[in-house]
């Protein structure tokens, strides 16, 4: 079975051009998870960081009897901010710990659900969690040799407190028709929660 992770990372640099920065955690039992971060293109000014790691292995449902090694959805985890003067370039960890997530708490990582990390993405940001998004729109998904299932490279949504609680209550859909609505840039480090009421 050939190693996936060389794969993803080609189909990240295809998409979102050269990395100019990485790092690696690495969590009590879990495999290596690495956060790559690609600077945008000139004039952009949209910093993107990828991790690479969580797709090395499928994602299991909690409640399966036995792991299936093969099969089962495989992701990445990509976030797009405008820096701004934030830190945003310390959120590399807190990536680590949520693409750890599926092989820390069994967790299957699919489009509507909320990641929460309990404490700021960065230094000073007002988003706690985050609302994962559709994939295919930034980094195509990687079809791998059957049997595997592709990888998906799923867009994380910075949330604030308040925008995580509604979103509980209403759903991701309703959320994300609030921001648009608003026309939010979901990309500022340092934006508002929506209006939501």
């Amino acid at each position: 079975m050939a190693d996936v992770l060389p794969l993803v990372e080609a189909r990240l640099r295809g998409a979102l051009g050269e990395s100019d920065a990485r790092a690696a955690v690495t969590f009590l039992g879990t495999d290596r998870i690495e956060v790559l971060r690609f600077p945008g293109r000139p004039g952009e000014g949209v910093v993107r960081y990828a991790t690479l790691g969580m797709s090395a292995a499928p994602m299991t449902d909690p409640t399966a009897a036995l792991a299936d090694p093969v099969k089962g959805p495989r992701a990445e985890l990509v976030l797009s901010v405008r820096p701004r003067g934030a830190d945003t370039d310390k959120v590399l960890r807190p990536l680590a710990v949520l693409a750890a997530s599926p092989q820390v708490e069994g967790l299957v990582v699919a489009p509507g659900a909320s990641l929460d990390l309990g404490e700021p993405l960065w230094p000073g940001a007002p988003f706690t969690s985050v609302l994962v998004a559709e994939p295919g729109g930034l980094v195509e998904d990687l079809v791998l040799d059957a049997p595997l299932d592709p990888v998906s490279f799923l867009p994380l949504l910075p949330m604030t407190p308040n925008e995580a609680a509604w979103k509980r209550v209403h759903g991701a859909a309703a959320l994300q028709e609030r921001w648009l609505t608003n026309g939010t840039d979901l990309r500022d480090p340092a934006r508002t929660s929506v209006p939501l009421d």
